[in-house]
């Protein structure tokens, strides 16, 4: 690791310091499947001399065995690490890789290209600040590019990096390149985000990755040359996206060491916490003021966003896993049915009526979807209707639960309008959903009976339990 070498020899804690207050970017790479993305990360690595001799020497030793890249280093290695993966030569799990340089740190999300292992793209990319998505120059924007486009911008990522790869294999054509950009700014219209990089590339060879190339002459940006991928890395401006407004801190664990001390510890959302702050907690509206912001290393002024810590109160009123603390001023709807959108991750489809296990912010409440008001068709983003949705089906839907919980809409703050569908026979995480707005109240928050959810619930239980037996025998026999 080349960089800032001399300082960590001269004076390593000063380089330690420095190192701890770099800003944080992370960001998937994603796209079709053979566009390169693991290659890509490979490469960002290799060129910003993040990899340790031994590392790259058994990297060789596994790229010659392999034999995909002939006398050459298989970059993609870097990242592909289970088994399967190399005999396929595909990316199947999420991989995540660290790496830093003089101005950033970075964490990477390497996603699957699979139309079959969608969800996993959405998984990685539901933490990212920014998504390279890569298109192989030869074919141009493909059916998974728009997916993948689609579900980074449902989840809420407000930066694309648009890397045209491997364009060595048509000669570093300029037409080419700006053919494929007019394509994809056509179906980037239909998307919420705006702020948009193309950059041309190699990423086998190493063109306009961490260092500008020479054979792209034509690459400008308002008549300069254009940045490589890593400079853009380094420079998009991120802190902007977080909402420092909206106070809103899930409670995850009372900490209660000893008789001297209760506090309440989870990760800040949004908005900032300070000793004095006029607070209430959520959904008891009971209020206080903040005492103190505890971390390990000692008490804080201020807590920012994504800072995991533990707040004391002036008074002594009840909160629990799962309530919220908010601003006192603050006005948070607390209701028991919205309206979200829902990627399904499960082979078995969803079933509305069915009872689930919905986890909100720490809390967990059981509901089930009343309607699927229609499902998008991420090849042309078209809508139309369901009566279920399969396996990485994304539908707008109408969720109502048994309990009111205070809600967020994702856009306005994503870690308190997310939310995961679990099965409540299996323990599976089956879904995942942003909320967009809430509906008018149901009766289910008043402890009614929903028969059908029960009747649902049972012949599931029934098909996992004694999947040979008619169901109509097991509820004779259980009488």
């Amino acid at each position: 690791m080349a960089h800032q070498s001399t300082l960590i020899a001269d004076n390593i804690e000063q380089y330690l310091h420095e190192h701890e207050n770099k800003d944080l970017l992370r960001f998937i790479t994603c796209g079709s499947v053979d566009d390169g993305k693991s290659t890509l990360i490979g490469r960002l690595l290799h060129d910003s001399k993040m990899i340790f001799d031994d590392h790259l020497a058994a990297l060789t030793r596994d790229s010659k065995k392999s034999g995909t890249t002939g006398d050459a280093v298989d970059l993609a290695l870097l990242v592909d690490g289970l088994q399967s993966e190399r005999e396929q030569g595909i990316t199947i799990d999420v991989a995540y890789r660290f790496f830093s340089t003089d101005k950033r740190k970075f964490i990477i999300a390497d996603t699957p290209g699979h139309e079959q292992y969608t969800r996993n793209m959405a998984t990685g990319a539901s933490t990212a600040n920014l998504a390279i998505i890569l298109i192989d120059a030869r074919y141009g924007v493909q059916t998974q590019t728009r997916r993948h486009s689609f579900i980074a911008d449902l989840l809420g990522i407000k930066h694309l990096v648009i890397a045209v790869n491997k364009m060595d294999l048509v000669g570093f054509d300029e037409a080419r390149f700006n053919e494929i950009v007019a394509d994809y700014r056509r179906f980037a219209e239909q998307l919420s985000v705006k702020d948009l990089h193309f950059v041309p590339m190699s990423a086998l060879e190493g063109d306009n990755v961490v260092n500008r190339s020479d054979r792209t002459p034509w690459y400008q940006i308002d008549g300069a040359a254009g940045p490589a991928l890593l400079e853009l890395l380094e420079s998009v401006e991120v802190s902007r996206d977080r909402n420092l407004v909206d106070l809103r801190f899930p409670v995850q664990y009372v900490n209660r060491p000893n008789l001297d001390f209760r506090g309440y510890a989870g990760t800040l959302e949004a908005g900032v916490l300070r000793p004095g702050l006029a607070i209430k907690a959520l959904p008891s509206g009971k209020t206080s003021r903040i005492e103190r912001v505890v971390t390990f290393d000692g008490d804080l002024e201020a807590a920012w966003p994504g800072q995991a810590v533990t707040v004391t109160l002036e008074d002594e009123i009840d909160i629990s896993r799962g309530d919220w603390i908010v601003a006192e001023d603050a006005e948070v709807t607390l209701t028991n049915a919205f309206d979200a959108d829902i990627v399904w991750m499960h082979e078995q489809p969803l079933a509305p009526g069915r009872q689930y296990d919905i986890r909100l912010a720490g809390r967990s409440v059981a509901g089930r979807v009343s309607a699927i008001h229609h499902q998008v068709d991420v090849n042309t983003l078209e809508r139309h209707e369901a009566d279920c949705l399969e396996l990485n089906a994304i539908a707008r839907c109408r969720l109502e639960l048994t309990a009111d919980v205070p809600l967020d809409a994702y856009d306005q703050s994503p870690g308190t309008g997310s939310f995961i569908v679990i099965d409540r026979l299996s323990n599976v995480t089956v879904g995942a959903g942003m909320v967009r707005s809430a509906a008018e109240a149901t009766g289910q928050a008043h402890g009614e009976v929903d028969w059908a959810a029960f009747e649902l619930d049972l012949n599931a239980l029934i098909r996992k339990h004694f999947p040979h037996w008619e169901a109509k025998d097991v509820r004779n026999l259980l009488r």
